[in-house]
């Protein structure tokens, strides 16, 4: 059921206080030629998500598997969505058209994977995922991934791992920065952004928008495919008294366009196939909130957080005849999380969280359920951490009480060991649970999809071990090897006598293992290096999983010139074949196809024309390949922009 929305194409002022208090940077002096990479295992922050103690971790104390891309790395790659970054991310698999982009993490499907997005969950629960094409990058934030299981700390959607976007706080990104690009395909792309602080409190306001008439999306088409997204937020914190802070956070995120559907008529050649659809457009729209407070004792050594957040996402499709789906999702969700810190190496943690998940499939044909379904959750989390100087160990224990499926027991045990100065071994297990979508268990479009409400939790249980190794002064190898086990995959199923698709589990195990490499270098004065590879082998039953490339792999590199008067990047990213399906059958029953690998080389430089004042271009897929991320859905060609920055 996970892909249908792609392969079918069925249809194809937020403002506040907040920051994250675990955003938190070390008082330690470092040189300023440290190279700029991916999983800087140098930086100075700590990786928020690692843990659920609200004070973070330290990259070289994670016994798992994680990457950060900080703000310098996507000033230097001049990354507008996200979901374009994280190509350069080890085990990522990204796939994406008009209105959906899906993310996949070692082999997982799209909503097993968890999306926080400061602080808050953004998945849409009627869809069961989150639209990762929706989340652009703002000036000053950061992403962090954490690949493997982490239910245990997170509960449900992460048995894949966790996607956590920060945007920058007033504190820490100071002034009023502002950006505007156009170039080709009618793109007009625009950034404004105001932080401020002072002793006892910051806040800052952001506002980003996205515009491009696009290029044809079907084979042989002609009709440009382009879109106009807007996202408004706004962070913050107050400091109350010494020991207790307030912190809020809110964000608007709309995204509309065209998009085209697939040819229903069983008569023509190019049947199943993306076919030119005028007037056939899409509109996505989410509102987030999150409150929070934060109160330390024991001279800061016991901490007690509370927060509250909502989400709330419509999504529709629209056609000359007029709406042809609408759904409505909404979240609420509360948490509490304390924390002990014994002596400097023990960390005890306790969590609670109570989730209220709700949905209304606003337009169903046919007599389709169009009431509002809800399911309610508790969770309860223990975690421990040592940190010591050579030796690290970290093991977390949850369990889900859940209203409508059978309570669940997840865990999450890691160590890390450095046996010399530049060389540390880690490992880590782990389990996962996923709940059944509301769509996958209520979902209804007339003739094509039935929902199906007696379908259980997906399983998941997973190990990783590895070793980073540095390599002289300014470089790091990394190697990670993966194994994982699903069972109870929900799939689509077309059983007679009408093949009307609906979802089922199955009774056969899902098999996800391979092998992770980074490789981060300063290769010469002003000059630095970061690769990836991902080698993956995602299987159920032997049969090989869609949209999970067996090969992935990128590389980007970056100068700048003294005194950071100038930069460039290039960067290349190669996507191997990857299996789909085709509804190109009038049963409907999908057939198995082989999208083509591709590479995409970017390039952008950057001049400073002033203090605070530069001038930047930027081509992307500087080849024009033409490829395909889901079958029959041709991406964007070659484009090209120039533009202007200012800081104050």
């Amino acid at each position: 059921m996970k892909n249908l929305k792609l392969s079918c194409s069925v249809a194809g002022v937020a403002l506040g206080w907040a920051v994250p208090v675990a955003a938190q940077t070390r008082d330690i002096d470092e040189p300023d030629n440290l190279p700029i990479v991916i999983a800087d295992y140098k930086r100075t922050d700590i990786i928020v998500s690692g843990t659920r103690s609200g004070d973070g971790v330290y990259p070289e104390n994670y016994t798992g598997s994680v990457t950060v891309i900080s703000d310098e790395q996507l000033e230097a790659r001049q990354a507008r969505d996200i979901a374009d970054v994280l190509r350069d991310v080890p085990g990522v698999a990204v796939a994406g058209i008009a209105g959906q982009t899906q993310i996949r993490l070692r082999g997982s499907e799209a909503n097993h994977v968890l999306v926080l997005v400061d602080g808050i969950e953004v998945s849409d629960p009627f869809a069961g995922e989150f639209d990762i094409g929706t989340l652009q990058a703002e000036v000053g934030a950061r992403v962090e991934v954490l690949r493997g299981p982490q239910s245990a700390l997170y509960g449900p959607d992460a048995i894949g791992g966790v996607i956590a976007y920060e945007s920058a706080s007033g504190r820490s990104v100071p002034g009023f920065a502002a950006r505007i690009e156009g170039g080709t395909q009618g793109t007009v792309n625009g950034a404004l952004r105001y932080g401020a602080a002072s002793d006892s409190w910051d806040a800052a306001l952001s506002a980003v928008v996205v515009s491009a008439d696009g290029q044809p999306n079907a084979r042989g088409g002609t009709r440009d495919i382009g879109r106009d997204s807007y996202t408004l937020s706004g962070k913050g914190a107050v400091e109350v008294t010494g020991s207790l802070q307030l912190r809020a956070a809110a964000r608007f995120i709309r995204t509309e366009g065209q998009t085209n559907d697939s040819n229903f008529d069983s008569t023509s050649p190019t049947f199943g196939f993306i076919i030119d659809s005028p007037g056939v457009t899409f509109t996505n729209e989410a509102v987030y909130a999150l409150v929070g407070a934060r109160a330390e004792v024991l001279d800061g050594r016991w901490t007690h957080d509370l927060s509250a957040q909502v989400a709330a996402i419509d999504r529709e499709t629209d056609s000359p005849f007029g709406l042809t789906s609408a759904s409505e999702g909404d979240r609420v969700k509360a948490s509490y999380v304390t924390a002990l810190r014994i002596a400097d190496e023990h960390n005890l943690t306790f969590a609670a969280d109570w989730e209220r998940e709700s949905f209304r499939n606003a337009l169903a044909a046919s007599g389709g359920f169009t009431g509002r379904r809800s399911v309610e959750q508790v969770g309860f989390v223990g975690e421990y951490r040592y940190s010591g100087e050579a030796f690290d160990l970290s093991t977390a224990l949850r369990h889900d009480l859940n209203d409508r499926f059978r309570d669940a027991t997840t865990f999450r045990v890691g160590a890390g060991y450095r046996v010399t100065d530049t060389t540390r071994l880690r490992t880590a297990a782990g389990s996962g649970v996923k709940s059944p979508g509301f769509f996958e268990l209520y979902g209804f479009v007339s003739g094509q999809f039935i929902g199906n409400a007696a379908l259980r939790p997906e399983k998941s249980t997973g190990w990783e071990v590895g070793f980073d190794q540095d390599v002289g002064e300014g470089a790091r190898v990394s190697v990670t090897y993966f194994d994982s086990q699903l069972d109870g995959e929900i799939f689509t199923t077309f059983p007679p006598p009408n093949f009307i698709a609906t979802p089922a589990n199955r009774t056969t195990q899902s098999n996800q293992r391979g092998v992770e490499l980074a490789f981060n270098a300063s290769i010469a004065p002003q000059w630095t290096l970061d690769a990836a590879y991902s080698y993956l082998d995602a299987e159920e039953n032997g049969v090989e999983e869609v949209r999970r490339p067996n090969h992935i792999a990128s590389a980007a590199l970056n100068w700048t010139a003294p005194g950071d008067a100038a930069s460039a990047a290039l960067v290349v990213r190669h996507n191997g074949a990857t299996a789909d399906v085709a509804f190109t059958d009038p049963s409907f029953v999908p057939v198995r196809v082989t999208l083509d690998d591709y590479t995409l080389v970017n390039l952008n430089a950057r001049v400073r024309l002033a203090e605070g004042v530069s001038a930047f271009a930027r081509v992307d897929n500087l080849l024009d390949q033409r490829y395909e991320q889901v079958f029959s859905f041709v991406s964007p060609g070659r484009s090209a922009v120039v533009g202007v920055e200012a800081r104050f």
